[in-house]
């Protein structure tokens, strides 16, 4: 059976709803107020990745550290990201960032972004998976693929990314077959650009496309000068109500 791990007390979920994934907000010092809705109690919340500079950074970063302690306070999962390029990480550099996550910012988890999707590179991937469950006795893990990987990778995370992109494509994109012989609580999807009148569309596409975990912002990319991520939607109160009240289900 694929592994799972339950969800921390507190304002997470209990990953059985759909609920929030937070790809990475930017430096708390930059945004304050992003950081700080993070504990609002009631938050549909899976988890928070925190991104200090690509990674950990070469030190701990005070404001980063002041962020994760409120988080680990007030029940919620913080996950280290480790950007694995594609396959073009070095193991050990992987290992050395996760070993500063840990040491410095005590996360739940991880995220392996930009996680290699061929069945060639899945050895690797299931190396480092498993290296990072043994740095942590309840390691949640996600595989930021941003598409439909080969299916042999769910069988070695908790949840994997399976749409990171445009409105404009997530309108129109198709779920993979294989994902049927999972539950929801193991895709996630997130989406920039998405109008606010097309909320309740987007949520219809999620839950057709079984995915629970979620990240719709209306920011966009502008050409891929920015990072639509960084910042919290425009109409964050009104999609945290609707997820937290069951609007969308």
């Amino acid at each position: 059976m694929p592994h799972l791990t339950s969800a921390p007390t507190g304002t997470a979920s209990t990953g059985l709803g759909l609920g929030f994934g937070i790809p990475g907000y930017a430096h708390p010092l930059v945004a304050p107020v992003e950081w700080g809705e993070l504990t609002r109690p009631g938050t549909p919340l899976h988890w928070v990745v925190l991104n200090v500079a690509g990674g950990p950074g070469t030190r701990p970063d005070p404001h980063c550290l002041e962020a994760a302690g409120r988080l680990h306070n007030a029940g919620v999962r913080l996950l280290g990201h480790l950007d694995a390029a594609h396959g073009a990480r070095a193991f050990g550099e992987l290992l050395s960032d996760a070993h500063r996550y840990l040491e410095w910012y005590r996360v739940g988890g991880f995220l392996l972004d930009r996680c290699p999707t061929e069945r060639a590179a899945l050895p690797e991937v299931r190396r480092t998976a498993t290296t990072l469950r043994a740095l942590h006795d309840d390691a949640h893990i996600v595989f930021g693929h941003r598409t439909h990987p080969y299916p042999g990778y769910a069988e070695n995370a908790d949840q994997l990314v399976t749409f990171s992109g445009s409105w404009s494509d997530y309108r129109w994109s198709q779920v993979a077959e294989w994902t049927a012989d999972y539950p929801p609580e193991r895709f996630c999807h997130f989406v920039h650009g998405v109008p606010r009148g097309h909320l309740d569309e987007a949520l219809r596409i999620a839950r057709w496309q079984g995915a629970s975990t979620i990240y719709f912002t209306d920011r966009t990319d502008r050409g891929g000068r920015a990072d639509p991520w960084e910042t919290m939607p425009g109409y964050w109160d009104e999609i945290v109500s609707r997820i937290g009240t069951g609007v969308s289900e």
